[in-house]
């Protein structure tokens, strides 16, 4: 694809990178085939190319995001079906980062859009608040059918409705410190306890640790750690996606320092997405990029890390099991950047 950016916008590097994305784009449209949104919507700018053709007249003119580019970006999943599918090599992954970041700082959404915005930012990352929200959300409940009526508080009558009913109690796998291990330790990881899943399924993780512990990998869960910030990343949030990542950051590499670590478990294929990231989110940030490369380089999702294990060969159970191989992961296994992981 033809660009036309000026050396003035290209000291940017933020656009300097958008622009060597763009340019890798030939137009063939093999990534409309398997774009979730261009499959259900059959609308142009709701494809990859579509949104690449909005972000490059976007970035080229130096304007701001209107309310076309707004909800065509917003469309997007995320889900990178695209990416597998370009034969091209398109990062389409960073640059729609990018234009995220650009809507975030250039257009000002409705009153009602910024205030939820706000709310899933200040609630969602940190565990004690989504559980005080998801407790009290019963009380709302009742109010989800007024609301549907009102298009602009449809959002808050969605999530009313996925509101689960019960919690399961918090879990003793998120206590902090060194799970034991069974019989002779062969290995140390640190696994991320995260937000969102450890409120709604705990179970998770610990069966998690269970697994590691019997297989004798001892698995830490070093005080300070949080939210990976991808929440806040997709909303183009950079600043706070940043912190988190920093905090992160800081606490893995301590814990690296201390006694080492050999892998950093994520059992979140979305936050593991975005902790692959986090050498390229921090790469300009120079008391951060190297330490940040590192933690990229640990991450693992919980079955890649299985598969350099040496595991007992089990007896056949002639069980029926159902296993859900989660889009990035399923969409990373033919990925030409090593952000993705399963």
């Amino acid at each position: 694809m033809q660009t036309s950016f000026t050396p003035e916008q290209l000291e940017d590097p933020h656009v300097a990178e958008s622009e060597k994305i763009l340019r890798r784009c030939v137009h063939c449209g093999f990534c409309t085939a398997t774009c979730p949104t261009y499959v259900t919507l059959g609308n142009e700018l709701d494809s990859p190319r579509g949104r690449i053709y909005l972000i490059k007249d976007m970035l080229e003119n130096g304007r701001a995001a209107d309310e076309e580019v707004v909800t065509h970006i917003d469309r997007c999943l995320s889900c990178l079906s695209c990416v597998s599918t370009c034969p091209s090599g398109v990062d389409y992954m960073h640059l729609v980062d990018h234009a995220r970041v650009h809507i975030e700082n250039t257009y000002k959404r409705p009153l009602i859009d910024r205030l939820i915005r706000s709310l899933l930012a200040a609630i969602l990352p940190y565990p004690s608040r989504f559980r005080t929200a998801l407790t009290l959300a019963k009380f709302g409940r009742p109010f989800a059918p007024l609301l549907k009526r009102v298009k602009s508080l449809k959002p808050l009558a969605a999530m009313l409705d996925l509101a689960p009913s019960s919690l399961p109690a918090p879990s003793a796998a998120v206590l902090r410190g060194a799970q034991p291990v069974r019989g002779i330790r062969r290995g140390r990881v640190a696994i991320l306890s995260g937000c969102a899943q450890s409120v709604l399924d705990p179970g998770i993780n610990q069966a998690t640790t269970r697994l590691l512990a019997r297989f004798g990998i001892e698995v830490v869960m070093p005080e300070g750690e949080g939210c990976c910030g991808a929440l806040v990343h997709h909303m183009g949030r950079e600043a706070e996606a940043l912190d988190f990542a920093r905090q992160n950051v800081d606490v893995w590499t301590r814990e690296i320092e201390r006694k080492g670590l050999d892998a950093i478990i994520i059992t979140a294929s979305g936050c593991g997405t975005t902790i692959k990231d986090y050498g390229h989110m921090l790469r300009l940030d120079p008391a951060y990029a190297e330490k940040a490369a590192r933690v990229s380089g640990l991450a693992k999702d919980i079955t890649e890390y299985l598969a350099t294990l040496d595991l007992p060969r089990q007896e056949p159970k002639r069980l029926n099991v159902a296993y859900h191989s989660a889009v990035q992961c399923s969409t990373a296994k033919r990925s030409p950047w090593p952000l993705n992981y399963c």
